[in-house]
């Protein structure tokens, strides 16, 4: 049963319930210009957008073949944003995602000055291509970019894009000559979201209209001032108390230290849970969801809608859980069945106690 809050009730202005509705549209015409060049694949479309309005990160997992490359690409043409694509490889060095200081000689003066040039880290849209097959040390100057929005070359710290977004691939078959991302590099994710194999008939479009005609051209939909207002409307957007109280019951349940809220089940799944940022991010997903919707509130149903993409990425299995085939899915499925969507006092939000109560 979906859960929808009329727009009367929300402290939107008038002007910002009519950009509510613009946005919606422009949604829809974002997702009709990938329709076609993509076949399929809204869930995944829908994640990512999500993800670019709530200015957060995604990891993309799936094997080759699945037109992840080619899907950012066509949605950062429909954004009118700037679209650089880095190959991870082994050997690939910091300064070649971040850019580098070159020493060039004034014709005029004869003088020499170091000149910074971009790396290809400098654009709107960023897509880190099997990020999982360079060294840490790489993926630690990416990880700056993504959290800072910014990159330190030679004690100087040069601001980044905005709007950016860095979208990262990884293989989940081939793990040989791979150095696996870190808890704390995945984290920084808002969603690892899964692209699976098309089904029968949606391959079927795919092997008939792309053997026999071109791609059609995709029209610009939003602009990069455009998705910043979109960003910041996300924001404005209120969430009800009991909203926070489900999301926080959610994450709450996946660490097994806490004495109350925890399913026995999970104790026996779980060896590590999810942090508050997932928390925020589940918030954050829940307001773009509601804007992408036309609607001015968060709702519970928004919350469950991503729950799996925030979640998979920042909960670890047990051994036997493992050895079970129990995945993070399941796990998160056992979670949305057994939490309660509202409890007694929700409309409450709690006190703060010690020195964050003395003002």
């Amino acid at each position: 049963m979906s859960e929808q809050l009329p727009n009367e009730d929300s402290d939107f202005s008038q002007e910002e319930l009519e950009s509510l509705k613009i946005f919606q549209e422009s949604t829809v015409k974002i997702r009709n210009e990938l329709a076609k060049v993509i076949v399929g694949q809204e869930k995944v479309i829908d994640q990512l957008l999500v993800a670019i309005f709530s200015k957060g990160h995604c990891l993309l997992e799936g094997v080759p073949g699945l037109a992840k490359t080619l899907m950012v690409s066509t949605l950062a043409k429909s954004l009118r944003m700037d679209f650089n694509r880095i190959q991870f490889t082994p050997d690939l060095m910091p300064s070649d995602i971040t850019g580098t200081e070159v020493i060039q000689e004034d014709k005029t003066t004869g003088a020499r000055e170091f000149k910074f040039l971009n790396g290809p880290v400098f654009a709107n849209v960023v897509l880190a291509d099997e990020i999982n097959r360079t060294p840490p040390k790489t993926q630690a100057a990416m990880l700056e970019a993504m959290q800072e929005r910014q990159v330190t070359v030679g004690m100087v710290r040069h601001e980044l894009p905005d709007p950016f977004f860095v979208l990262a691939t990884q293989n989940p078959i081939e793990q040989e000559g791979t150095y696996t991302l870190p808890e704390a590099q995945q984290d920084r994710f808002m969603f690892k979201v899964f692209v699976e194999y098309p089904n029968y008939e949606e391959e079927y479009r795919v092997a008939d209209t792309t053997t026999r005609v071109e791609s059609a051209a995709v029209n610009e939909i939003l602009s990069a001032e455009e998705i910043k207002r979109i960003q910041d409307l996300v924001r404005r957007v209120p969430v009800p108390p009991h909203v926070i109280h489900y999301a926080l019951r959610l994450v709450r349940a996946t660490r097994i230290n806490e004495e109350e809220g925890v399913p026995d089940s999970m104790r026996e799944l779980l060896s590590w849970g999810a942090g508050p940022r997932a928390v925020q991010f589940l918030l954050l997903g829940a307001k773009a969801m509601a804007v992408m919707g036309g609607r001015s509130n968060a709702t519970v149903a928004d919350v469950k809608s991503i729950a799996h993409p925030v979640l998979r990425h920042r909960i670890i299995t047990t051994f036997n859980a493992e050895s079970s085939g129990v995945t993070t899915d399941d796990v998160v499925d056992n979670l949305l069945s057994e939490i309660s969507e509202r409890d007694e006092g929700d409309k409450i939000p709690p006190k703060l106690s010690g020195a964050f109560n003395a003002a």
